[in-house]
Parts: structure tokens; sequence; C-alpha cells
């Protein structure tokens, strides 16, 4: 029995496929993983995951949701999702809110530090991926490989190094399109920063990552 009190409403089909897609891409990651829902504003809904990578992803679509802060599980979103009914309303199945963990990044401070040519993220996500095949053992991507910094930004005094981490992020949750050929030379993936938090901002989609002790936030 469907709670129109508690739900989701995206803007249309378009909106509602671009959530079925991140909500997927998580399930891939994590067939465990909570998503969380925040209303922003009148018209938006904001999506968070936390990763596997000790990294959160977020995308925005339009729409609404009820309460204006929820968070499900990502194989019964998806389900309600493919079932949306004729009024727009998505069943986000039991609350899950006791299961989300570590506190989300603010929505504004951010400052611009540099903006990176996406085809340069996806370059160092292909050779990142053949490390991780020829250094793993089965056992996924060494952590030394995950912690090293592939390249820094800066503005002013303020210098910032990326880690693998945010780069195989990015890609596992289709926020770059998976081809150096589908994108073009001068789309670019937009680094931000706040003291506590390094945001990635790319087409499809953001990464955060916490800095200083990520564990503390995301677990």
């Amino acid at each position: 029995m469907t709670n129109p009190d508690r739900g989701v409403w995206p803007a249309d089909g378009a909106h509602r496929e671009d959530l079925a897609t991140f909500t997927e891409r998580a399930l891939r990651l994590d067939e465990a993983a909570v998503i969380r829902l925040r209303q922003r504003g009148e018209g938006a809904v904001v999506a968070w995951v936390a990763t596997g990578f000790d990294v959160l992803a977020s995308r925005v679509v339009e729409g609404r949701v009820n309460p204006p802060d929820l968070s499900a599980g990502a194989d019964a979103l998806a389900a309600g999702l493919r079932a949306m009914d004729r009024t727009g309303y998505v069943d986000p199945g039991f609350s899950m809110d006791s299961a989300w963990r570590g506190a989300l990044p603010p929505e504004t401070g951010f400052v611009h530090l540099d903006d990176v040519p996406a085809r340069v993220v996806l370059d160092l996500a292909q050779r990142g991926g053949a490390l991780v095949k020829e250094h793993s053992g089965g056992h996924g991507p060494p952590v030394s490989l995950l912690d090293q910094e592939v390249m820094e930004v800066s503005s002013g005094a303020d210098t910032v190094g990326i880690p693998m981490r945010c780069v195989f992020a990015l890609t596992a949750m289709g926020f770059l399109p998976q081809t150096g050929s589908a994108v073009a030379a001068d789309e670019m993936v937009r680094v931000r920063a706040l003291p506590t938090w390094l945001r990635i901002d790319a087409r499809f989609g953001s990464v955060y990552r916490r800095r200083g002790n990520p564990l503390a936030v995301l677990r």
C-alpha cells in the first residue's frame, strides 16, 4: 500500500530516468546502497550516495520529495522508479534514515580552484583501471593506488591534491562519458573546495571528498 505522504515526484520522465540511472549506478557499486534525497528550493531534489571509495556522489534532478530529507534503499527506490504511476508518484520503500551515517557537505561556500579537461580525467581513470587489473589480485583497488594524488589544482595560496578515489568515483557513477571520443576537447571538470571538503563537478554529477579524515564523516 502506497504512502503519498512519503515519496518522490520527479518533474517528468526525463528526470525520472536521470534519478534511475544514478540509483542503478549506486547499486552496481553496492547492492546495499542507501540513497539520500533532499529537497533544494521548490523544484529540485539532490540525490546522494556514499560510494565504495570513501567519496560521496550526488546528482540534482527536478522534482520534489516528501519529507524534504529522506533515505531509501537503492534497490527499493529503483523498483519504485520503474513503477512510477500516472501521477508521477514514486514509492521509495521503507525508511532507511537510520542507515545513513555521516554529514553532508554544505550547499554553498565552495571556492572555485580550477577547471581540468575532462579528457585528462578519463585518461587517468583508464590508466588507473589498468593498474588495478595488474596489482589488485582480485581484491579490488589497493589502498595505496586509491590514495595516490594524481593531479594538483591551485588558486592563489590554496593547493589541493585530487586522489584517484575521486577519479574512480566520477567514472564509476557515470558522471563522465565512458570514452574520450564522446568528450569534446573543451569539456571541463570543475574543481572547488572548502577547508573541509573537495568537490568535483562533471557533466552528469558531482563527487565530494572530505579533506582531513574522510572516515570520520563517511562511516
